[in-house]
């Protein structure tokens, strides 16, 4: 199926490692202009060896996506040296999971400026941009859609996990975003959605496991069998399966698909 991603300008944050960087490498082998965002230089450099060795090339940026002025400051470096930004995929937050106990008020603050400000600060600042190629094209009568954007965001913000109540509260937080959002711009012609992966094969999944074995007295190898156990299809998701769900919802082929909340769980969580 030909996704008509050729040349496309596509804007990764997060995109040096896990869910972002198997994005990264699936939409730059459909034959699209990449660039990935990250403020970790040494992820940065490994993510740019990975993806040489595979034949790919992207366009690196370093930055750290929680203050707006950075955030803008990466869109416009992008928009100069690659192009016009089509395709925003938004990756790069990463909440801390805590127990209970040690909750308080600065763990909540700390967890929506890691996750939900990092998408929230790029994705306005490609939306003004993607507005006003919208309304340029109906100036001239041009056919075309302005952008897409694909929030990866997590099914914690579906239910309450105990060690996972802040990550959850700013993941509700950005799916209402996504949709609110997806409605107003969906009279310019841009698409938003979001993608809830679950317990995904990265290396962030490990912080998740030591936390859990811990607090149940076992290996970090029997934790995640044990959760592996607990999915209905009998393990967890790869990244490159949430990547090629995000290749659709950023394709034509997606064209009348916005303010779409799709669970990757493997039906973990059985609800609507």
């Amino acid at each position: 199926m030909d996704l008509g991603l050729g040349n496309k300008v596509v804007l990764v944050t997060g995109g040096s490692k896990g869910i972002g960087l198997a994005c990264a490498r699936a939409f730059a082998k459909e034959g699209a202009r990449v660039a990935i965002v990250s403020r970790d230089p040494a992820n940065l450099a490994r993510a740019r060896e990975q993806l040489a060795s595979e034949g790919l090339h992207v366009h690196l940026t370093r930055a750290d996506l929680h203050e707006p002025h950075s955030a803008a400051d990466v869109v416009e470096e992008v928009s100069t040296a690659v192009g016009a930004i089509d395709i925003l995929i938004n990756s790069s937050g990463a909440a801390r999971r805590y127990d209970p106990e040690a909750l308080d008020a600065e763990a909540f603050r700390a967890t929506m400026e890691a996750k939900y400000f990092p998408y929230i600060y790029p994705q306005q600042e490609v939306l003004r941009r993607m507005v006003e190629r919208a309304k340029a094209a109906r100036a001239t009568d041009e056919n075309k859609e302005p952008g897409t954007i694909v929030n990866i965001i997590g099914m914690g913000g579906k239910y309450a996990s105990d060690i996972h109540i802040a990550g959850g509260a700013a993941n509700a937080a950005l799916m209402l975003a996504t949709v609110g959002l997806a409605h107003y711009h969906a009279r310019y012609g841009i698409r938003i959605n979001a993608i809830n992966p679950g317990a995904t094969l990265t290396e962030r999944l490990q912080e998740a496991v030591q936390l859990e074995a811990g607090r149940e007295g076992v290996s970090a190898e029997d934790a995640l069998a044990r959760g592996e156990a607990k999915v209905p299809l009998g393990r967890y998701a790869k990244p490159e399966e949430i990547a090629d769900v995000a290749l659709f919802l950023a394709s034509r082929r997606a064209s009348y698909v916005t303010g779409a909340i799709v669970p990757m769980d493997g039906c973990s969580t059985p609800i609507i």
